[in-house]
């Protein structure tokens, strides 16, 4: 978004005389297109990755109440730009918004690596209690100051998909070479004796394909999205519960969000919540759809059992959590504050 258009916009609502208003009151001559970038495949409101479907069903209902002041170019599978670059980008106000995995930001803001604390968040109920409580609080504020603005929450749980036998408790990683898909999971699986390979998770499957990975956790969806049954041998999968919660939201600018005029604002912000639920209903849909998929090839399907989870949660809290909190105050308040919410 350039600023030659937020300058044409504010000159336009000094001049309300000259536009000419919808029964929405939102103006009709000057549109204002917003771009939305993310890394995962496309397709169609009706079909294809869920998170690309959000993006389209978020952008046809904002266009829609704002009697099409609002217009939105969704730019699927890391085609505007790089996938770690869109943070940056947004933070400057050079990208309007992204659907955005937290944790890839955690390098250049270290508050987003909560956003994938291995056995932090155990359910999806518990990851929607964030937006509301102290810890939500807490981190939007945080990236508010750094110029992001949470327009709408959406949490993911990750199985893993592995060319060998299954990984379920922290012997099944021991020489293994797995991507984690955040710092601190894979501070968790280096504990247990991994070796660790950071990529984003469309990277994968090249990965697994040239033998640069043995294992790869992700959320579910892309397990399906990104085809990864045509290369695993086993999943296991999140149906039952996992370690894996990725905070994968809607985020915008915050310099784009605040050139616009309120109605717009408070317009945005309320689709972006009722997509929540939608979200969170294709995660659940997805976390039992991966297990059919992948059992179709021939894929040996496992779940993680409690006692496997509790395993996971001692390593975790050594390594991934102990770390984080003393990295400074600040980080040791949020990580409470998460832990506060059950």
């Amino acid at each position: 978004m350039k600023i030659s258009r937020r300058q044409a916009l504010a000159g336009l609502a000094g001049a309300p005389a000259l536009l000419s208003f919808g029964r929405t009151g939102f103006a009709q001559p000057a549109a204002t297109t917003l771009k939305i970038s993310h890394q995962f495949p496309g397709g169609t409101i009706e079909q294809g990755d869920f998170r690309d479907r959000l993006c389209r069903l978020f952008a046809r209902e904002v266009e829609k109440r704002t009697n099409g002041a609002l217009k939105f170019e969704i730019y699927a599978n890391s085609s505007l730009m790089k996938t770690n670059a869109q943070f940056s980008a947004m933070r400057k106000g050079a990208l309007d918004m992204s659907l955005y995995p937290l944790p890839y930001a955690g390098g250049e803001l270290h508050a987003c690596n909560l956003g994938l604390m291995p056995c932090l968040v155990t359910s999806y109920e518990q990851g929607a209690r964030w937006k509301g409580a102290p810890i939500g609080k807490a981190l939007s504020k945080i990236l508010e100051d750094k110029g992001i603005k949470f327009i709408a929450w959406v949490w993911q749980a990750g199985g893993i998909a592995s060319r060998r036998n299954p990984v379920l408790g922290p012997a099944d990683v021991k020489g293994l070479t797995i991507r984690g898909g955040s710092r601190e999971t894979d501070m968790m699986f280096a504990a247990a004796g991994a070796r660790v390979s950071t990529m984003p998770s469309n990277e994968i499957y090249i990965g697994m394909q040239t033998s640069a990975l043995d294992a790869a956790v992700t959320s579910s969806t892309s397990l399906i999205s990104f085809r990864l049954e045509e290369l695993a041998k086993s999943l296991t999968a999140a149906r039952k519960g996992s370690f894996w919660f990725m905070l994968e939201p809607l985020l915008m600018s915050k310099a784009v969000f605040d050139s616009l005029p309120a109605a717009q604002q408070q317009v945005l912000l309320e689709v972006g919540a009722e997509m929540e639920a939608w979200g969170t209903a294709e995660a659940h849909r997805d976390d039992d759809q991966v297990a059919a998929v992948y059992g179709a090839k021939g894929c040996q399907v496992t779940d993680f059992s409690a006692d496997h989870l509790a395993q996971w949660r001692k390593i975790a809290e050594e390594s991934a959590w102990a770390d984080y909190a003393a990295k400074s105050a600040e980080a040791a308040e949020l990580l409470k504050l998460a832990r506060d919410v059950s």
